[in-house]
C-alpha cells in the first residue's frame, strides 16, 4: 500500500514571550488536530493512532502529549498517542512512523505531528540538571569527553567549508526577506489554522545590525542572527493509505515517496543531512535537479551552506519561503511545520517532487521525499 498525504496544516509560529507562550501546548497541538481533521472532513473515530514529536517532555509537554493533545480536543477516547523524541527531527520522524504503518497495513489512517511551546518549557529542560553524556564511561572512552555544544558544532562546520561570517549572515538576511515575502504574499495563509501570522521574521533587519552582534563563542562565526529563534507552535497531517482514501473518500495530495534516516559524527552533530540526503538519493534513483522544492532546516546558516556545498542543489529551490532563521524553530513541531509547507509549496509551484531534510541531536538526520498528485 501507498502512504497519502490527505491534509495539512499548522499553527502560526509565535515567538518566545509571543501570542502562545501563555498557551498550554496540549491545547495547541489540540488546535491543528481538530482543523486537521475538520478540513480533511475526517471521522475522528476512525483515526487509528496519533503519532506526534516533542522535544523536552518535561510539565506541561510531560504524559505523552500526544495523547493529551487528542484528549483536549474532545476527540474520542478510544483513539491512543505516542510521543516521539528525535530531537529537531522529532515530528519528521512522526510522519515516518506513520506513513510504514499506513504502508504496512498495521493501521489505515493515522494523525501525525508536532508541538513544542518553548516560552513554557524552556530548550533542554530535559537535560538539566545533568546532560546526557555526563557519566556515561562508554562516551567518554568513544568521544574523550569533547565538548558536545550545537553552537560549537555551527563553528566547527563554517570552519570545515571555509564559510565567512558575511556568507552566514547574507544567507540569514536572505531567509527574512523570503519569509517576509511570502507572509506579504499570503503564502502561508492556506496552511495556517486561524487568522493569526508568523511572529518571527524581521522587517526592521538588516546586514547592519547583524555585523553588530558579537558571536556565540569566543573566536567563533556564528551569532544570533544566523540561528534559528526560540519559538512555539503545532502542526498536525493526515497519513491515509489506499484503503482509507477508498472507504473515507479521500483526495490524495501527495504520495509519501521515501523515508529515511542516516546518523553522522554525533560530535560535529549537525552534519547528517549531507549523508542522508545523498543516501535516499541513492535509494531513490532520483538526483537534486530531479526535486522542485528543497526544505532544509535552518539550524545554523552554516548547515544549510555546507549541504549546498556538498549536494549541488539549486539554491532557488531551497527554503523559498524562509527556514527557521526566520520563521522560528519550535522544535518538536518544526519537521511537521516544514513538511506542511513543502506540501502546500509544490502545490503552489506545480512542482512534482519535494524533499525535506534536518540536522538533530546526537549527529543524526531524517530525509522525507513526497510527491505531488
Amino acid at each position: 500500500m501507498e502512504a497519502y498525504l490527505v491534509g495539512a496544516v499548522r499553527t502560526p509560529v509565535g515567538r518566545r514571550g509571543g501570542a502562545f507562550a501563555a498557551v498550554h501546548p496540549a491545547d495547541l497541538g489540540a488546535g491543528v488536530i481538530t482543523e486537521l481533521l475538520d478540513r480533511a472532513g475526517a471521522d475522528p473515530a476512525a483515526v487509528d493512532d496519533v503519532v506526534f514529536g516533542c522535544v523536552d517532555t518535561v510539565g506541561p509537554q510531560s504524559g505523552d502529549i500526544a495523547r493529551t493533545a487528542w484528549l483536549a480536543a474532545g476527540l474520542p477516547e478510544h483513539v491512543p498517542g505516542v510521543t516521539v523524541d528525535r530531537q529537531c527531527g522529532s515530528s519528521q520522524q512522526a510522519v515516518h512512523f506513520a506513513a510504514q504503518a499506513v504502508m504496512s497495513g498495521t493501521a489505515d489512517l493515522i494523525v501525525a505531528g508536532g508541538v513544542q511551546n518553548m516560552s513554557r518549557v524552556p530548550i533542554g529542560s530535559a537535560m538539566a540538571p545533568d546532560g546526557p553524556y555526563q557519566g556515561s564511561d562508554g562516551w567518554a572512552n568513544r568521544y574523550k569527553d569533547q565538548e558536545v555544544s550545537q553552537f560549537r558544532s555551527a563553528d566547527d562546520i563554517a570552519a570545515k567549508w571555509s564559510l565567512t561570517r558575511e556568507e552566514l549572515e547574507r544567507f540569514a538576511l536572505g531567509s527574512h526577506e523570503k519569509a517576509v515575502r511570502a507572509v506579504d504574499g499570503q503564502r502561508f495563509a492556506t496552511e495556517i489554522a486561524g487568522s493569526g501570522s508568523d511572529e518571527c521574521p524581521r522587517r526592521d533587519t538588516s546586514a547592519a545590525k547583524m555585523a553588530a552582534l558579537r558571536p556565540l563563542r569566543d573566536g567563533g562565526v556564528t551569532t544570533a542572527a544566523v540561528a534559528s529563534q526560540i519559538a512555539d507552535g503545532a502542526a498536525a497531517l493526515l497519513i491515509a493509505n489506499d484503503r482509507a482514501v477508498r472507504d473515507h473518500g479521500f483526495r490524495p495530495r501527495a504520495r509519501i515517496h521515501h523515508v529515511s534516516a542516516r546518523g553522522d559524527d554525533p560530535v560535529l552533530m549537525l552534519t547528517a543531512p549531507i549523508p542522508a540526503t545523498a543516501y535516499a538519493l541513492r535509494r531513490t534513483g532520483l538526483t537534486v535537479d530531479d526535486i522542485d522544492r528543497f526544505e532544509v532546516n535552518e539550524a545554523f546558516a552554516s548547515v544549510v551552506l555546507a549541504w549546498l556545498r556538498e549536494t549541488g542543489a539549486d539554491p532557488a529551490r531551497v527554503n523559498v519561503n524562509g527556514g527557521a532563521i526566520a520563521l522560528g524553530h519550535p522544535l518538536g513541531a518544526t519537521g511537521a511545520r516544514l513538511m506542511v509547507g513543502l506540501l502546500h509549496e509544490l502545490e503552489r509551484c506545480g512542482g512534482r517532487y519535494g524533499l525535506q531534510t534536518m540536522c538533530e541531536g546526537g549527529g543524526q538526520a531524517n530525509v522525507t521525499i513526497i510527491e505531488r498528485l
